[in-house]
């Protein structure tokens, strides 16, 4: 593995980005016209049905964006002309061959000069309908593919999945490719083709039973979990990612491929400044939830690792692997977390969150501050099962013999409280098997690249990815909570 300047190789490259409107396809975009803003072309696939709704999509959900302030900042007035020159908007949509781009000249025009296709397109829902999660995380990777396999300079695909493809594993989990069919409980019988088949089966049978809308959808979020879990993945995201993984390195034939794996991607680390971020992601929803009050117990064992990685050090992990990897005819897997190297756990993410928020109290809409306590830590689902019980379902049972005039009101509360520990015990269940998670994600191949990158000398500062470098909690006390506070809490 050789490496050149980073910078040198992204001068006068075109790159394709699919999910151009995702977290880390913002953060990718926004590194490489900040870096080198000689790039020849961006070309940004976004879901949209023409033109006109791709810009419009393109300037609310990125441009428009703070996390391009830095880049406003440098070029002043001068921004939109560079944008113009160097982004090429494609309306498309990864689930349908060609990625559904139906301008033909522009089509022509991507298979003609694309040399780098960045797949960012993704569903992160831990429940989505089967149908959409596989049209997008599994059938959308081999779209992307077979596009790729079109584009006549292309030097490389790279595939953004996930860590989470192991399950529930313990131990060291290694940097290892997924076979066709291959499955994590020993199942046989799983083929991408039949799951196909099987959704659409059900669409078919719900339809002829002229169900809503709404049962449709939940009875597709139901099938997905019960695949998902034949074949031993916990939930619909991972299981939909892993067969895409499955389809890339069974079908990729001689054309370059890196597969990358983040761990829990969490806010900018320093660039393009520290704390952007944006929605609740994973670990942020249990932030959000204390820092407003709504959270007196956390569930998860304090001794576990919580594997966090900040979205630029994946971004410029990926950007450096584009250029190890360019041209060369081998599939090679990346895990991108800090479980190894620099280990969090989770009672010391727990005390972060329990300082910064005495510290600094969320002020709610009619001004005043969220006094919140210590959190009473539950080691076990049992315990927090015991815990809901005590604290939320048997006071309420009281309401129901209210015998006044606000009788209904007290039935509607208990109703509306009800509905919210079943959707907290709902997301238990989801969540589950990643609080309790007792993996470690081997990253020997990122640390040989982050090595190449320091034996080369060149750009470490502009390319770092080393999360040994991350001193956890300033990151967390002086970067990421304040950053969720500024960007997520409503």
């Amino acid at each position: 593995m050789e490496l050149g300047s980073i910078v040198k190789f992204l001068e006068n490259r075109s790159i394709l980005v699919t999910g151009a409107t995702g977290f880390l396809a913002k953060i990718f975009v926004e590194k490489i016209l900040r870096v080198q803003p000689n790039v020849k072309k961006l070309y940004l696939l976004l879901r949209a049905a023409d033109n006109k709704s791709a810009l419009q999509r393109f300037n609310s959900e990125v441009v428009g964006k703070d996390l391009f302030k830095v880049l406003k900042d440098k070029w002043g007035g001068n921004l939109n002309t560079l944008i113009s020159q160097k982004v090429n908007l494609v309306p498309g949509d990864i689930t349908f061959e060609n990625l559904g781009i139906k301008d033909s000249t522009l089509l022509e025009e991507t298979w003609r000069e694309v040399e780098v296709v960045v797949n960012l397109a993704a569903t992160t829902n831990f429940e989505e309908r089967y149908d959409v999660s596989l049209r997008i995380n599994t059938i959308g990777a081999r779209h992307v593919l077979n596009f790729a396999k079109k584009c006549v300079k292309l030097n490389l695909l790279l595939h953004v999945s996930t860590a989470y493809v192991c399950g529930e594993k313990a131990g060291l989990i290694l940097e290892n490719p997924y076979k066709l069919g291959e499955t994590l409980n020993g199942t046989p019988g799983l083929d991408i083709d039949a799951e196909e088949k099987v959704v659409e089966e059900r669409l078919n049978e719900l339809q002829l039973e002229k169900a809503s809308e709404q049962v449709i959808t939940s009875a597709m979020k139901d099938l997905g979990i019960q695949r998902a879990r034949k074949y031993g993945w916990p939930n619909t995201y991972v299981f939909t990612k892993a067969m895409g993984e499955m389809l890339l390195a069974h079908s990729k034939e001689n054309l370059p491929l890196v597969i990358f794996r983040p761990t829990i991607v969490s806010s900018t680390y320093k660039e393009p400044f520290p704390g952007w971020v944006e929605g609740v992601r994973t670990i942020d929803s249990l932030v959000v939830g204390y820092g407003k009050g709504r959270i007196t117990c956390f569930l998860g064992h304090p001794d576990n690792i919580l594997d966090v990685i900040p979205a630029d050090m994946v971004v410029n992990a990926m950007i450096v692997s584009m250029v190890a990897h360019a041209n060369q005819p081998d599939m090679s897997i990346y895990q991108v977390g800090s479980s190894v190297g620099n280990p969090i756990i989770i009672s010391k993410f727990q005390d972060y969150g329990v300082r910064y928020f005495q510290k600094n109290p969320w002020i709610n809409k009619e001004g005043k501050p969220v006094i919140v306590g210590k959190i009473k830590v539950l080691s076990t689902v049992a315990s927090f099962h015991r815990y809901m019980a005590i604290h939320y379902l048997l006071p309420l049972k009281g309401l129901q013999i209210v015998n006044t005039a606000f009788c209904q009101f007290f039935r509607d509360m208990h109703l509306d409280l009800r509905r919210r520990v079943n959707h907290v015990f709902r997301l238990i269940e989801l969540y589950g098997p990643y609080i309790f998670f007792k993996g470690v994600f081997d990253d020997m191949n990122t640390e040989k690249l982050r090595r190449v990158v320091a034996e080369s000398d060149m750009e470490t500062n502009i390319f770092y990815f080393d999360p040994k470098s991350i001193d956890w909690e300033d990151y967390f006390m002086n970067t990421h909570f304040p950053g969720v506070v500024r960007y997520v809490f409503k």
